[in-house]
């Protein structure tokens, strides 16, 4: 899986990818040990071993992870201050869990319907998103999978998705409402 042009720039700078020379930005030491312990913790109850030899194996490797991966987990923030992004994503929760069950009633009644074969007529669509953000845009992909009847199949750097959709109806709410909520919980 290809790095994103966002995270490269978070990571070195504005000159990442387009050949000239960057500095790595000074590593965060706190996400690095918040990483290292919630693996650690993992690894022991996982491995369930607890002798010297498989402890520091635990330790080299977690070391080693949390080291290239505490971004990942604890992205750099792209705006300063509490922001409010956690309430408004724990709001979004259950709107989005009210869509996923509307969108089950609406493929229940598809399947059972005497016309079925009829009513289902596939199709990929494309579309353009106003998101920016890296994490309103994988949120928004990630809602449009959840809901039964879509499938996001791929989105590219410049915020362009395809989507593929069970039936008309289906296609017709994107990117809509789901867009414009996603957009309000990031403060887009």
């Amino acid at each position: 899986m290809a790095i994103s042009n966002d995270r490269l720039e978070r990571r070195y700078g504005p000159a990442a990818g387009t050949g000239a020379s960057a500095e790595p930005q000074k590593r965060r030491i706190g996400p690095m040990v918040v990483t290292f312990v919630i693996m650690a913790i993992t690894w022991v109850v996982l491995s369930g071993q607890f002798d010297p030899f498989h402890l520091s194996l635990g330790v080299i490797s977690c070391s080693i992870v949390a080291w290239f991966s505490s971004d990942l987990l604890f992205p750099p923030r792209e705006s300063s201050g509490p922001d409010g992004t956690w309430i408004r994503f724990c709001l979004y929760i259950p709107w989005l869990l009210v869509e996923i069950f509307k969108a089950n009633l609406w493929l229940l009644y598809l399947v059972f319907h005497p016309r079925m074969m009829d009513l289902i007529d596939p199709k990929i669509i494309k579309f353009d998103t106003r998101l920016r953000k890296t994490m309103s845009r994988l949120t928004f992909a990630n809602s449009i999978t959840l809901t039964p009847g879509t499938i996001t199949v791929y989105v590219d750097v410049d915020g362009r998705y395809t989507v593929h959709a069970i039936d008309d109806k289906s296609a017709a709410g994107l990117p809509g409402e789901m867009e414009e909520k996603v957009a309000k919980t990031f403060g887009e």
